[in-house]
């Protein structure tokens, strides 16, 4: 009987490294996320600042996501501080509508991720719990960077 070797994942130039590092099982609707949403403080570091200044976090979020979604590779800086994406999540949070920028955020995350849900959880969970959100993206965008062999930033 010959040995038949196991399918080993590539990492193309442009795709990113493992959309599901902790193998989640897949159903026809997607997987769930890899960490619940309250298990945010479980990322003490993101939690807080997801609490006290959601734009920084929304923005390193939004960056680690493009970076990866454009080049196949974590961001060089972590997403970076105070971003554009920052600085607009800030003054649409200033009119009280930044759950409109995280609930669009979510569903491009979902739709990477191949996780279920719907566009109405996306803005239920972005208006009624904006830190554990966007925790809960950054640890998702966090898993597929470690897969490539990066450490947290």
């Amino acid at each position: 009987m010959a040995y038949k070797a196991q399918p080993q994942m590539v990492i193309v130039q442009g795709g990113g490294g493992n959309r599901n590092a902790k193998n989640l099982p897949v159903t026809a609707g997607g997987r769930d996320w890899s960490h619940g949403l309250c298990d945010c403080c479980s990322a003490p570091g993101t939690c807080i600042v997801a609490c006290c200044f959601p734009c920084i976090t929304y923005g390193k979020n939004k960056n680690r996501f493009k970076h990866l979604s454009a080049k196949g590779v974590p961001h060089p800086d972590g997403g970076g501080c105070c971003t554009g994406d920052c600085c607009i999540h800030f003054i649409v949070a200033s009119c009280g509508i930044a759950c409109l920028l995280q609930c669009m955020s979510r569903g491009e995350t979902r739709t990477r991720y191949n996780i279920k849900g719907s566009g109405c959880g996306d803005c239920c969970t972005a208006c009624f719990c904006t830190p554990c959100d966007l925790v809960q993206e950054s640890r998702e965008i966090e898993l597929e960077e470690q897969s490539m062999g990066y450490l947290k930033h």
